[in-house]
């Protein structure tokens, strides 16, 4: 799986409130009052929330079938060490 940079995520994010923006300025309405510290402190949050979540989620094992197979890893892992010798 491919990782998309922090940089590239900021990047979009900033992009598509400025497009917005730009949409509510054309439209008449009052355009967003952000700064740039704002945004990025706003993107960092949510990619920490994002990503706390999803390795939180990779490296437990709540399903019975995924606890079944942590147990079948752990003995492929024992029967290739024990063959390696």
């Amino acid at each position: 799986m491919y990782k998309i940079s922090s940089d590239t995520i900021a990047r979009t994010i900033v992009t598509g409130l400025a497009l917005f923006n730009q949409v509510l300025a054309v439209t008449g309405h009052t355009p967003l009052d952000l700064a740039e510290s704002d945004i990025y402190q706003i993107v960092s949050l949510g990619c920490t929330i994002v990503m706390t979540g999803v390795s939180w989620w990779k490296n437990n094992s709540f399903t019975q079938s995924a606890i079944q197979a942590d147990k079948q890893m752990k003995l492929e892992k024992e029967v290739k060490k024990a063959a390696m010798k």
